[in-house]
């Protein structure tokens, strides 16, 4: 079939666009402001603060309560540091870090508190330790553990 010369309007019911146009030009006014101002930045802001750095003599002071008998804990109090920090500057100068643990009388005392019905967060506390140092000796001692609604581990 040979092509003729007519022409076809492609565009139909959308050639005529003007009211459309228009009743979205109506809507798009009744919307609030798509890009609204920044908020202000707030005037109290604390400013960044350097990471607080010891002395010589600080840290000097720092290993000697330690090799007294501080904690890591107790020394990142008193210096305002992180006890991460403490160990790490404690390992730098290789002053030999204490592992607490429990003695096996400590170990003993936890595995009779724990049958009781402690749980290892409040013995760990009353020991003076993490209740996974406490978990780690019940588990090495073969002792059931609970779950954390007091029903025994299947």
């Amino acid at each position: 079939m040979p092509l003729s010369n007519q022409k076809v309007d492609l565009r139909g019911a959308y050639y005529n666009s003007k009211s459309q146009v228009e009743a979205l030009e109506v809507l798009r006014r009744k919307l609030p402001d798509p890009t609204p101002a920044p908020a202000p930045l707030p005037t109290d802001r604390p400013r960044p603060r350097r990471a607080r750095q010891l002395g010589t003599d600080q840290v000097q002071e720092l290993i000697a309560g330690y090799k007294s008998g501080e904690t890591v804990y107790q020394l990142s109090a008193r210096f305002g540091i992180e006890r991460r920090t403490v160990g790490e500057i404690l390992h730098r100068h290789d002053v030999p870090m204490r592992r607490r643990g429990l003695s096996p009388e400590q170990t003993d005392d936890a595995i009779h508190l724990y049958n009781l019905g402690w749980s290892l967060a409040r013995v760990g506390q009353h020991l003076g330790v993490d209740p996974t140092t406490v978990l780690a000796k019940l588990r090495q001692r073969g002792i059931p553990t609970r779950d954390t609604h007091g029903r025994p581990r299947a």
